[in-house]
């Protein structure tokens, strides 16, 4: 007869596999050899049970146990809430004859896992009622899910007055991670300091704090301390290290992480090769983002996002589609992140491979997810569908700031400026998020594309009192631009002059256009030189005043700004566009025909204009 030890492996094994048929399997032969009677072997079925998914037989079988211990009961409920049976797991959890603090904890980390966490401190505050003395994870678990820094607050004190060690680093990794995701960098810094002991979680958080709170060259400072203080770095450390760098655009750190990440034998870790290729993306070597993922012998769903969100950062649709696609053909299945940045991706002459692509989004399930839907609307945004858009809003239920950011904005710049304001007050009502600088910067420019004069100034004159919000360069732009559109370019001067920093060349731009509108060369050549001070290096202010001198007949100063356009080697921006034949997308640029069989093309285009001419000859004759 098989002994204990046999079945104790063949648990362990069964358990790892997750197969419903296995488990039946196993707990049959325990029957059979008159195991199952026993209380620990009926526990070890029900881990088996649950673990696969057979809640049915798991119910079944804890009925059958005779004598059911405390075990047996947070099994059952640890198993119910695993699998989604919230409702019978607080049944079972009232049923319990006797609770430990194991029992609390599973319920405490159910609620969260079933979407309940905010009920998680009730739960603690009702175990502290009856007098059950929490264990580091009860600490541990409620600092992972609280969502404001009085309940953190509350947690902290409480590990301080159960007498928690200063040395358990299981509690104080967790309170500190607490303060860092609430925001509270201060508050995580003084538990880090206040720490016997630290581990690499440890120094990863204080990484992360630092580089949260905007000192990322600060964050990059601790690792170095980190490594003296004899506490080795680990992947996450070197992934989080070249995602500060992306940051930061500092290849030349990064390079660095790189180079520890060889050393230490972590450039395998699919982690640190995402980061890796979106660090050499965002400091524009995208050749080198690419060399690197052609390089790797097995790609998986985070390296093909990283490269993905590389390409589609870059502004390269195309291939962010084509890599898409090659990667669905090897079998690795997209998930949000992956949407996401192909969405985000596609022009006007991609809409196509966009509604496919929307498709898809919907058959997986992710047409849920918040990053997913906002991507979803920027795309249908940006090609001008903006009925298409506005389906998606009703449907997404948890809209975050970004969400909201991209349908105001959305709907201002396809001059639906009523809309966008419309959507604005809704936020407002919501009471739950505060509009930043970019929300308020969508009602400006919905203002200005549609004229509302009023409103825009209205808005402008509350961004600091009302909003908390100071107003910025692109904000004053805005103002400046809806007040000459309205022909109050007298006005828009005022306010460009009495801004309180220095403005950028884009502030000028609106009041230069509409004095050349009105033909006053005077002003349009004291703002042209105005803007030439502020950005040296455009070529616009110049070409601005190449133009006004010509046409005063000034030839001498005409032929003076071309000589300094010449000296600082500057070129007016190329016009390009695109155009979607079949399943290809082609480029134009002047002077450029970037399509196959270019010479062919002009050849016709040449005969076509020939017969033009010569149609137009006759006609005159």
């Amino acid at each position: 007869m098989p002994s204990s030890s046999y079945f104790s492996r063949l648990v362990d094994r069964s358990l790892l596999s997750k197969s419903p048929t296995l488990s039946r399997i196993v707990h049959a032969q325990i029957v059979k050899v008159g195991f199952i009677p026993n209380t620990y072997w009926g526990n070890r079925c029900l881990q088996l049970y649950f673990k696969s998914g057979s809640v049915v037989d798991a119910l079944q079988l804890f009925d059958d146990i005779p004598d059911k211990n405390t075990i047996s009961w947070n099994v059952c409920l640890k198993g119910l809430l695993k699998n989604g049976y919230f409702n019978y797991a607080l049944e079972v959890f009232d049923e319990m004859p006797e609770r430990d603090v194991v029992s609390w904890n599973t319920v405490i980390s159910g609620l969260d896992f079933c979407g309940f966490p905010e009920y998680g401190m009730r739960v603690f505050l009702d175990m502290k009622s009856l007098v059950v003395r929490p264990s580091e994870f009860t600490f541990s678990i409620l600092a992972s899910l609280v969502s404001c820094v009085g309940h953190g607050e509350q947690i902290h004190g409480n590990a301080i007055c159960s007498g928690v060690s200063k040395s358990n680093l299981v509690v104080w990794n967790s309170v500190m991670d607490m303060y860092r995701r609430l925001g509270f960098f201060e508050y995580a810094l003084s538990v880090f300091l206040t720490m016997e002991e630290r581990d690499v979680i440890s120094w990863n958080c204080l990484i992360l704090c630092c580089s949260d709170s905007g000192n990322k060259e600060v964050a990059l400072d601790q690792v170095g301390l980190m490594m003296e203080m004899g506490n080795g770095p680990d992947e996450y450390t070197v992934s989080t290290v070249l995602s500060i760098c992306s940051d930061l655009r500092d290849l030349c750190k990064g390079k660095q992480a790189i180079a520890l990440c060889i050393k230490m034998g972590f450039f395998g870790n699919s982690v640190v090769l995402g980061a890796a290729i979106d660090m050499f993306s965002k400091c524009k070597r995208l050749d080198d983002s690419v060399k690197l993922f052609r390089e790797l012998e097995k790609w998986d769903s985070v390296l093909c996002n990283s490269m993905i969100g590389s390409y589609s950062w870059h502004g390269f649709g195309e291939d962010a589609l084509r890599l898409f696609i090659v990667a669905m053909r090897q079998r690795i299945r997209p998930d949000k992140f992956t949407f996401s940045s192909v969405l985000s991706s596609m022009n006007a002459v991609m809409l196509d491979h966009g509604a496919q692509v929307h498709s898809l989004v919907i058959k997986l399930g992710c047409d849920q997810d918040t990053a997913v839907a906002t991507s979803l609307m920027e795309m249908y945004f940006k090609t001008g569908l903006v009925d298409s858009a506005m389906r998606v809003f009703p449907t997404t239920d948890a809209k975050d700031l970004i969400f909201w950011n991209t349908v105001i904005m959305g709907l201002a710049r396809n001059i639906r400026a009523a809309e966008s304001l419309a959507v604005f007050n809704q936020l407002l009502m919501n009471r739950v998020l505060k509009p930043d600088r970019v929300t308020l910067l969508g009602i400006l420019v919905a203002c200005c594309y549609a004229g509302f004069v009023n409103q825009g100034i209205q808005i402008f004159s509350s961004m600091e009192k009302t909003h908390g919000v100071n107003p910025g360069n692109e904000h004053y732009a805005s103002l400046i631009e809806l007040l000459c559109r309205a022909g109050m370019i007298n006005e828009a001067k005022d306010i460009a002059e009495n801004i309180p920093f220095e403005p950028a060349s884009d502030i000028w731009e609106p009041i230069l256009y509409a004095s050349l509108d009105l033909g006053d060369t005077r002003l349009a050549e004291t703002v042209a030189k105005t803007m030439l001070k502020s950005e040296p290096n455009s070529s616009f202010p110049y070409l601005v005043l190449i133009k006004i001198y010509e046409m005063t007949l000034r030839w001498e100063n005409s032929v003076k700004v071309r000589y300094a356009m010449n000296e600082q080697k500057m070129k007016s921006s190329q016009g390009s566009s695109k155009i979607g034949i079949k399943s290809s997308v082609y480029s134009f640029e002047a002077g450029q025909l970037q399509i196959h069989g270019g010479h062919e093309t002009y050849t016709v285009l040449d005969l076509l204009s020939w017969d033009f001419d010569d149609q137009l000859h006759n006609s005159f004759h």
